[in-house]
């Protein structure tokens, strides 16, 4: 039998023995450990078992864990290299069950010390940082200071991540080490001849070779990445020296050579690629923190995108590329070494390369597009994931002759993908159906192929929703949307994808040329389906009965809403005698069917738990005018943008977010004046209604706010009374309530050497008399470093008073460590001015969507009050600018399409509001514009209730 044979045979044996352990048979086993001398190859395998046993999550007992770790110790008698290095690795599992593990140091100690070059020195370094706690690490400080400078780059390595691991515990010990870690990142590699060989004795004889085995040099210099890693975690709270170690690691304070070559002589250039990885990442956070900084960082991550290292000229171009408001020709460099890698043979390298550029796609398509020639090669790349990329980036770069020749590849291989790259895809055609929507015969061509095809509910969900969006944007392709969506449901096993698509049949199928094509289609469906399916197609039956004006398609409608009268499901037979009864009567069904206005449903959601739990809900009745109405297309706008929050993780393919320059966090209210901070992200994704959930909520849980019933309105946006740069960064929000006006200042503490506590806000009226009384204030306890936090004063206002109020912030200070945090003892006071905050008019109005607006105006003829106004060129320089500025000034809704002017000399701007109280109001704006006088206007105001005196309010807030 060969020798490879045999050890073929000993493999199998060994790990035969894995197989069914036993841990009392282990155990028993154990006491092989005591035997004199050491039988090597027996102990080895025995700890390869009690590994095997503790990897698989067995438990022990403490005093079985005792026993075997005071066993295995003594195997500190044995010079095998392999098997000492066996004996850490179980000392270390068995620490943490294990009483008395104390007892080792000294041993390990020793062997840390050792003066031959033993490869378990890093072993040993490991386990003692493992076994020690707080109290005694003071006792093994000067041991690690000298293994951070060890001239053997594993005990180097293992006396860092100890290191990096104790620093939780114990801060103020580890910071002291901070020049024998930067004396560590500047350690030279090894010179030529660095090594002996190292054979570990695997035979089981103790020989001398054996025990005097030296270490093989590491050449890749791994302990600069764990030196700069440490080196940040001591300087992370002082911006400054992270700012100077980045500098100075950059190889910036040596022009020549440098981080370009990696062969510079200057002793802090950075030869471990993973680490200058590192210091790109912590460039990034500089730049965050400090966008003053952007240009010069800008600098040092150019000069990185010529390393001879991939994986930095990689790191340094995705950094690049996620900063933010670059031009193309700063991109430039960047995008060209990505270009470079999408030709590489290594898979790795080209899907990093378009995923970076797919991302920078999203928001620059411009400057990928030279790219886009090597990204068409990589369509048909064995790599599923590439070639997916390749295509979704394709399609937000490319131009409109490439579309045929991108859906005629992307057919190619839809097939062989799964659903989640189908959905990527599809969701990338849908944005370039409304980029090019003269090519929209072409990809609905493609989509409604694809829906045909097999595939889960996520994916067709995706290629309805696309379809929708051409229906809704595409005037064209109306018509041929609608067809392939009436064939798709004739073989849909959906039921929500069917009750979708009817829903819309409904809608948009009067409005076509050739409505009663789609009839058949609908009634089809309440035949063939479930109740769900058959309830919605009565629906959609209905509103072509209502919508189209022939007398002919009325009759029909009626005919088969009479024949639904006769359904087995309730609902169906409910809703077909519902809309047969709205039939007989055009005026009630063209407000049921017709009206495109509805309430706002996360606010209606909110008033009505509040009415089912209020104490006295049953004495009156629910109050349906204080909930907000809104269009239907504001409502569709809403779903949308949560339909694209689902939508977003997946087309991120797991990135991480950029490194670009953070917004201010917005801190939400909560009890007693504590705030919990939303992120960015979170709160840019959050619509004005649903903020304004998030702050009825809130508010009703602060006691000295609860009396003050339903919240009629809160600012939309925050007003800034500071400016972004400044010591204290303070923005306000007002809320309005029947009686009450409250005002939330969120503060945010920049300056990181300083505590304020008790910080009050000081509002000082203009007048005397402004009619608004000051009945509670909630200070912030303290404003600690970048941490926000509110601050809140509460008026009893009285017939919509107005005015302004001087802001002083006032507070004490406490100078505090800028890297503990640690405040001083004693503080002193202090006062900070900002800007103004004001009462307006708008504060007591609501914006409001009505679908009737001719009608209501004609209706309230008697409230009306009429002024002329002008804004000169300075305020507005065009009709458009006026329309923003009146619809802010009187915070009312555009409706009817008259937000945005159609002419660039005369337009009407009509409005709708709800005033204080639940008063609906409205507006009518006549307006002319001249290049010399600026914009000249009409504005007649009328109210519900047909009072004048509402509508002169109405008319102040322009005045």
């Amino acid at each position: 039998m060969s020798y490879v044979k045999r050890d073929e045979d000993a493999v199998a044996s060994e790990i035969g023995l894995f197989y069914h352990l036993d841990k009392t048979t282990v155990l028993q086993e154990a006491r092989a450990f005591n035997d004199s001398p050491v039988n090597i190859r027996k102990c080895r395998v025995l700890l390869t078992k009690l590994v095997y046993l503790l990897y698989l999550g067995e438990p022990f007992t403490t005093k079985e864990a005792t026993d075997l770790f005071f066993n295995v110790i003594k195997l500190f008698q044995s010079k095998d290299t392999s098997l000492r290095q066996m004996m850490y690795l179980v000392i270390k599992e068995l620490s943490n069950v294990a009483e008395d593990v104390i007892m080792v140091t000294q041993s390990l100690i020793k062997d840390i010390q050792s003066k031959q070059e033993t490869v378990y020195r890093a072993n040993a370094i490991r386990t003692l940082c493992l076994i020690t706690d707080h109290s005694m690490i003071q006792g093994i400080e000067r041991i690690l200071k000298a293994s951070i400078v060890d001239k053997v780059p594993s005990v180097s390595s293992a006396a860092l991540v100890s290191s990096y691991h104790l620093y939780d515990m114990a801060k103020d010990i580890v910071r002291r080490w901070s020049n024998e870690v930067q004396e560590a990142v500047n350690t030279k590699s090894s010179s030529n001849g660095f090594a002996s060989s190292y054979i570990s004795s695997f035979g089981g004889n103790n020989t001398n070779n054996s025990s005097q085995s030296q270490v093989v040099m590491s050449t890749s210099n791994i302990c600069q990445y764990h030196a700069l890693g440490l080196l940040y975690l001591i300087r992370q709270h002082d911006r400054m020296a992270v700012a100077k170690l980045v500098q100075n690691f950059s190889g910036q304070s040596s022009r020549s050579g440098g981080f370009l070559s990696g062969g510079s002589n200057n002793n802090n250039t950075l030869k471990n690629p993973a680490a200058v990885c590192l210091l790109i990442r912590y460039a990034c956070k500089v730049m965050e923190e400090d966008p003053s900084t952007t240009r010069r960082m800008y600098e040092i991550l150019e000069g990185f995108l010529k390393h001879k290292s991939e994986m930095v000229n990689l790191e340094a171009a995705r950094a690049i590329c996620e900063m933010p408001d670059m031009s193309s020709k700063e991109l430039y460099p960047a995008i060209t070494v990505l270009q470079l890698f999408l030709s590489s043979p290594k898979p790795t390298l080209r899907f990093a390369a378009i995923r970076v550029l797919n991302k920078l796609s999203i928001s620059n398509p411009a400057a990928v597009a030279p790219c886009n020639l090597d990204m068409e090669n990589l369509i048909t790349d064995r790599n599923r994931s590439i070639a997916t990329f390749a295509i979704t980036t394709l399609l937000k770069t490319g131009n409109e002759v490439s579309v045929d020749r991108l859906m005629k590849q992307i057919s190619g291989f839809m097939n062989d993908i799964s659903d989640e790259f189908k959905v990527i895809i599809v969701d990338a055609i849908r944005s370039l159906c409304l980029k090019f929507p003269t090519k929209q015969s072409v990809m609905l061509n493609f989509l409604s192929s694809v829906l045909r095809d097999e595939g889960g509910y996520d994916f067709k969900k995706a290629v309805v929703e696309a379809i929708f969006d051409m229906v809704k944007f595409i005037t064209d392709s109306k018509d041929t949307a609608l067809s392939h969506l009436c064939e798709f449901i004739e073989d849909c096993e959906f039921a929500k994808l069917s009750v979708r698509i009817l829903h819309l049949l409904g809608v948009e199928g009067p409005k076509t040329s050739t409505p009663t094509k789609y009839i058949r289609y609908i009634y089809n469906r309440v035949i063939l389906e479930n109740s769900v399916v058959r309830a919605a197609a009565v629906s959609a039956l209905a509103k072509f009965g209502v919508g189209v004006e022939e007398e002919s398609v009325q009759k029909s409608i009626h005919v088969l809403l009479t024949r639904c009268l006769d359904d087995v499901d309730d609902e169906v037979r409910d809703r077909a005698a519902f809309y047969l009864t709205l039939m007989d009567n055009r005026h009630i069904a063209k407000n049921y069917i017709q009206d495109d206005a509805t309430f706002a449903l996360p606010t209606l959601e909110r008033q009505l738990v509040e009415y089912v739990n209020a104490p006295l809900a049953n004495d009156q009745a629910f109050d349906l005018s204080s909930v907000p109405v809104i269009s239907k297309i504001e409502e569709d706008e809403d779903r949308r943008r949560l339909r694209t929050q689902d939508i977003l993780p997946i087309a991120s393919m797991g990135t991480k977010g950029s490194h670009s320059p953070a917004a201010p966090a917005t801190p939400t209210p909560g009890m007693n004046g504590i705030t919990t901070t939303a992120s960015p992200a979170m709160t840019n994704n959050v619509s004005n209604l649903d903020q304004q959930a998030v702050y009825a909520e809130e508010l009703a849980s602060i006691p000295a706010f609860s009396t003050f019933g339903s919240l009629f309105k809160s600012s939309s946006k925050p007003i800034e009374l500071t400016e972004s740069e400044t010591e204290y960064v303070v923005h306000c929000v007002k809320h309005t309530f029947a009686n009450h006006i409250v005002f939330q200042f969120n503060c945010t503490n920049t300056l990181n050497d300083q505590l304020l506590e008790n910080v009050q806000m000081i509002m000082q009226p203009e007048m005397d008399d402004m009619g608004l009384t000051q009945i509670a204030e909630i200070p912030a306890e303290k404003l600690e470093y970048n941490v926000p936090s509110a601050i809140y004063v509460a008026f009893e206002q009285e017939e919509c008073a107005i005015g302004s109020f001087t802001c002083t912030l006032k507070f004490d200070v406490k100078d505090c460590d800028p890297t503990t945090g640690e405040p001083d003892p004693e503080g002193y006071d202090d006062e900070y001015q900002v800007e103004d905050a004001e009462v307006l008019m708008g504060d007591y109005i609501r914006p409001t969507y009505i679908s009737n607006f001719s009608e209501e105006w004609d209706q309230v003829v008697a409230s009306e009050a009429i002024e002329t106004f002008a804004l000169d060129m300075d305020k507005a320089p065009n009709l458009k600018a006026a329309c923003t500025s009146i619809r802010q000034l009187l915070s009312m809704q555009a409706v009817e399409d008259t937000g945005v002017p159609k002419s660039n000399t005369v337009h009407t701007l009509l409005l709708a509001g709800t005033f204080l109280g639940g008063v609906k109001i409205l507006a009518r704006c006549r307006m002319t514009f001249d290049t010399t006088s600026g914009v000249a206007f009409e504005l007649a105001v009328r109210n519900q209730q047909n009072d004048d005196q509402i509508s002169q309010i109405v008319l102040s807030a322009i005045a």
